[in-house]
């Protein structure tokens, strides 16, 4: 009888109970029926512990990197791709056949490819609401759509706004607000970024990273001021698809 190869995956994060990837790899594995794979959540409270993971876990292939230690994890890596450098944060990890580490960023690819479609020639520039791990993906791929972009953060400096420079005008100026914190996630969903929601309009799109609940407080007050709005749920699935690739390949 032939053994079953067995191949692990998993979810480096803190807090992380509410997660769409072990859910979503666990579905794809018996729907593919890949007997032997299997994902699970690493929750850990301190990036030191990570290094018990690896030692302490046989059969690892891959992860994926949330909140808050895509950008922690990168010094415990001993190679990152071209793009993970350049942006500054890693969301996946793939263990090569020769025992290392390499981090990637797929969250750039996934966020990227959920705008696009979106995207009409007025929508020139973006406000990114927080400055931490996914913010870097996200301005990123801005970069890649030639769209211009102004981080928004608690403290306003030479390199972001301050949420309470918001007005007006600066609507008028950014047409795409992009909310990268977890302000508003599952179970605070009462939660909102602190930003004047009466001056979205029609020509607006609101982007929330957030995908649970389905429509945050940041997305159904942009909404109702006629704003076009999506949730993160397309870029976990496009950023999901292509850390398979890359575990993969």
């Amino acid at each position: 009888m032939t053994e079953i190869a067995r191949k692990r995956f998993g979810l480096l994060g803190r807090n992380i109970n509410y997660s769409f990837s072990r859910g979503y790899f666990t579905e794809k594995f018996e729907k593919e029926k890949r007997e032997g794979y299997t994902y699970e959540n690493f929750d850990i409270q301190a990036i030191e512990s990570f290094l018990e993971i690896i030692k302490n876990n046989d059969h690892l292939s891959g992860m994926n990197v949330t909140i808050p230690y895509k950008e922690s994890v990168m010094p415990f890596l001993d190679k990152l791709s071209k793009k993970a450098s350049k942006i500054g944060a890693v969301n996946t990890i793939k263990f090569t056949k020769k025992g290392k580490l390499k981090g990637y960023n797929t969250d750039y690819y996934g966020f990227k490819k959920s705008l696009e479609p979106l995207l009409e020639p007025h929508h020139k520039k973006a406000l990114i609401l927080g400055t931490g791990g996914a913010s870097k993906g996200v301005a990123f791929a801005l970069e890649e759509l030639g769209i211009a972009y102004t981080f928004v953060s608690r403290q306003a400096s030479e390199n972001a706004l301050g949420y309470n420079q918001i007005t007006d005008l600066v609507f008028d100026e950014y047409q795409i607000i992009i909310n990268s914190t977890p302000v508003g996630t599952s179970p605070n969903t009462e939660a909102y970024p602190e930003i004047p929601y009466e001056f979205f309009t029609k020509k607006h799109i609101a982007y929330d990273l957030i995908y649970n609940p389905a429509e945050t407080q940041f997305l159904k007050r942009a909404k109702n001021q006629g704003a076009k709005t999506k949730n993160g749920l397309d870029m976990l699935i496009f950023q999901a698809e292509k850390a398979w690739e890359i575990w993969n390949k």
